[in-house]
């Protein structure tokens, strides 16, 4: 079966290139940040992957922190009647049942976490550890940089993910669990993408 509108052999080659780039790219820059992390033994602490913030309440607490960002996601589109990030959506966006499972099983799961590594697991808290930073200064600091670093959504999306970046630093900052956050971003893309094309 498909989900979402059909599209044509290149249109699908196309998309699923696309996710397989991302897919790949970002599970890359991951390999070398792990790494680095291990390189620098930063300590697991530090990164919000002690032993006590990964079990089955750390899921439970990013699912719920997730469904509520994605429902204020949800519902600040439709107050500025505006989606920042549907063209980047449409060209990722699979036309065939594997392609969603691609996407949603595989390259989704890597960006979030990733990107929360980077983010929210090194700028705040292993620069908070490494040097006696406070990490509420080093929040607002990474959700600037991970604001900008998504510049392809223009100044609306921009804006849009400088503020869910500060919301998931908080929550970083508030549960010093780096699942939390992670379970928590892959729910906001996860709805958007699904919300689209349902």
């Amino acid at each position: 079966g498909q989900l979402g509108p059909r599209a044509t052999g290149e249109q699908r080659v196309s998309a699923l290139a696309l996710l397989a780039n991302v897919g790949v790219s970002h599970a890359l820059f991951a390999g070398i940040l792990i790494a680095g992390i291990w390189l620098a033994e930063i300590p697991v602490r530090a990164l919000g992957l002690e032993t006590d913030s990964i079990g089955l309440e750390a899921i439970a607490v990013g699912i719920a922190v997730g469904a509520a960002l994605a429902a204020g996601n949800a519902a600040l589109g439709r107050v500025v009647d505006a989606d920042p990030s549907a063209r980047l959506r449409e060209l990722l966006t699979p036309a065939t049942t594997r392609g969603w499972a691609l996407l949603l099983a595989v390259v989704l799961p890597i960006i979030a976490g990733f990107e929360e590594l980077l983010f929210r697991g090194i700028l705040v808290g292993a620069f908070a550890a490494g040097f006696a930073l406070s990490p509420w200064f080093l929040a607002v600091g990474s959700s600037i940089v991970f604001a900008a670093g998504h510049g392809a959504q223009g100044r609306l999306g921009i804006a849009v993910t400088g503020v869910l970046g500060l919301a998931l630093a908080t929550v970083f900052v508030v549960t010093d669990s780096l699942l939390v956050v992670v379970i928590a971003h892959y729910i906001v893309n996860a709805v958007e993408f699904v919300d689209e094309h349902r």
